[in-house]
């Protein structure tokens, strides 16, 4: 049950001088259990979240979009950590091993890009020992390019690529947008050759430098970006075909049967000891963040992140669980181009 906040509101001093006088005395008092008359609500602090990439990303940015909403809701703020490194594991290895399993510790990273990351490698803790509770983003993967590029077509790319090798910039190798990439060269017979630069905003310096051919990455940050065109599509469809001058799908370009690969699938775990404990504490995370994306003052500064809104959406626990499930499978099937072999 919600506690009612103007409860104490509702109770002047007064009221509570005159009350305790009428009481026996101060053994009366202390003979009333106070964790069950004024039972503590949740969350009575500020809650902190590791992030497994860089401050300024594609998942700060988010995160703050939501979090600056979803304070009105819980009473408390967020105290955002950033733990960069190994594709993501260092931040993951980090919330596993010094997160408490109260529900006042979360952790928010890209679903798809840290599962791979498991399939690659396993973590130092048992899987099966933390769970996503809230996806907040569907944002599919891409190959994009500088509008200077000599290649302004899927086409033109994948021709060149049957005569030399093309270096491509990825945030980070074991990520849907990389194995979106390298499938497309394995279906078409081109040669194309991943180099990570650890996040999002370091990976469009690298195509819009000319340091590499293209770029595979999430589209959120990309679309809105006039020096950039993206060129194919990892999805079922394209979401926003108005500002991607209606780029084509893989599936329906080359004919093929991918799956969709969304890169941009951005989600809240935690450990599931925690849920365990506290399953009401659970309910009032979720129950109040989704308050949170039918709020206009969230779709108002989502949209400063220069993501289109049509990647917004919210899914529970049950449909992150389907997702891991079919990343894995999907990763495991393509495991050897993402470790080079």
């Amino acid at each position: 049950m919600e506690f009612d906040k103007n409860f104490y509101s509702q109770i002047n001093r007064r009221d509570i001088l005159k009350s305790s006088l009428v009481l026996a005395g101060a053994a009366v008092v202390g003979s009333i259990p106070f964790s069950e008359t004024f039972a503590a609500t949740f969350p009575e602090r500020n809650i902190k979240v590791y992030i497994p990439t860089s401050e300024g990303g594609g998942a700060d940015r988010l995160l703050r979009a939501i979090s600056g909403v979803w304070t009105n809701y819980l009473g408390v703020n967020f105290e955002p950590s950033f733990y960069p490194g190994a594709s993501g594991r260092v931040g993951y290895e980090k919330f596993m091993g010094l997160a408490n399993d109260d529900m006042y510790e979360l952790l928010f990273g890209n679903m798809g890009a840290e599962v791979l990351n498991w399939v690659i490698k396993k973590p130092t803790y048992d899987l099966d020992t933390f769970e996503y509770i809230a996806q907040v983003d569907s944002d599919p993967g891409i190959v994009y390019v500088s509008r200077r590029s000599p290649f302004q077509t899927i086409d033109e790319l994948v021709a060149e690529g049957k005569k030399r090798r093309l270096n491509f910039g990825v945030s980070r190798l074991a990520h849907p947008a990389t194995l979106g990439a390298l499938a497309l060269a394995k279906h078409t017979g081109a040669e194309f050759n991943p180099v990570p630069f650890s996040g999002g905003k370091n990976n469009r310096a690298a195509v819009a430098t000319g340091e590499v051919d293209f770029g595979a990455q999430p589209s959120g940050t990309v679309v809105n970006r006039k020096e950039f065109k993206i060129l194919l599509m990892f999805s079922r469809k394209n979401p926003v075909p108005n500002i991607t001058d209606n780029a084509p799908t893989m599936n329906d370009h080359f004919h093929t049967n991918l799956p969709s690969l969304i890169a941009g699938a951005r989600a809240f775990g935690v450990k599931k000891s925690a849920i365990d404990k506290y399953p009401e504490r659970l309910e009032i995370l979720e129950t109040t963040l989704q308050k949170v994306f039918t709020d206009p003052a969230f779709k108002e500064a989502y949209l400063k992140t220069k993501a289109p809104w049509e990647y917004v959406e919210y899914q529970g626990p049950e449909a992150c669980a389907q997702y891991v499930k079919d990343i894995t499978i999907i990763g495991e099937e393509f495991k050897p181009l993402l470790v080079g072999k």
